[in-house]
C-alpha cells in the first residue's frame, strides 16, 4: 500500500474538512468496488494456479492417481482431491 501526502492530492477545502476528523494519522481510502482486483490478479498468481490446476486435472484424466499427482506437484493428497472434485475446474 503506497502512502501519498493528502496535501499534494486534495484541494485545500477538502483537506481542511478531513482534518476536522483526522490529523497526523494514516488514513486508508479504499478503492472503488468497480476498480478492485481480485486476489492474485495483479501478480498473476491466480492465472498460474488455474493453469496448474487444469494440468493436474488433465494428468488425472490420463490415468495419474491422486498420490502420484501429490508427489509431482508437491501438494497434499487432500489438496489434489479438492482440485479434482471442484465443479468449476472439473467441467473445463
Amino acid at each position: 500500500m503506497k502512502k501519498t501526502n493528502a496535501a499534494k492530492v486534495l484541494p485545500v477545502s477538502l483537506l481542511r474538512q478531513v482534518q476536522c476528523y483526522v490529523q497526523g494519522e494514516t488514513l486508508y481510502i479504499p478503492a472503488l468496488k468497480e476498480q478492485r482486483k481480485a486476489w492474485g490478479e495483479r501478480s498473476g498468481i491466480r492465472r498460474q494456479l488455474q493453469q496448474r490446476n487444469q494440468q493436474i486435472i488433465a494428468d488425472h484424466r490420463q490415468g495419474a492417481t491422486a498420490e502420484q499427482l501429490s508427489q509431482t506437484y508437491f501438494l497434499s493428497v487432500t489438496t489434489i482431491r479438492n482440485i479434482l472434485y471442484r465443479k468449476d475446474c472439473a467441467e473445463k
